[in-house]
C-alpha cells in the first residue's frame, strides 16, 4: 500500500487547503502586525478556489480587517451569480 500511496499521492482538499492558509495568514499577521498585508494575497486565492466552482468578479469579493484594540474581525463577502 506504501508504494501505491508514493506512486498516487492524494491531494487535500481545497477548502481545508484554504483553512490552513487562512490561519497560518492569520497566526502571521497576530505576531508581526507591521508586517506584510496579506489582504490582497487572500484576495487573490479566494477567487482561484471560488472560480473552480463558480464564475465570479473579482469585484463580487470583498475582504476587510478591522481591528479595535485587541479585537480583529476579518470579513470575507462574496456575491454569488444567480441559479
Amino acid at each position: 500500500m506504501a508504494l501505491l500511496s508514493f506512486l498516487f499521492p492524494t491531494k487535500p482538499k481545497s477548502a481545508s487547503a484554504a483553512k490552513e492558509r487562512l490561519q497560518i495568514i492569520i497566526a502571521r499577521e497576530r505576531n508581526g502586525r507591521q508586517g506584510h498585508d496579506f489582504l490582497p494575497a487572500l484576495h487573490k486565492e479566494l477567487i482561484e478556489v471560488i472560480s473552480k466552482y463558480t464564475k465570479v468578479n473579482a469585484e463580487d469579493i470583498k475582504i476587510s480587517l478591522d481591528r479595535q484594540g485587541n479585537l480583529e474581525v476579518l470579513d470575507v463577502n462574496v456575491v454569488l451569480p444567480d441559479a
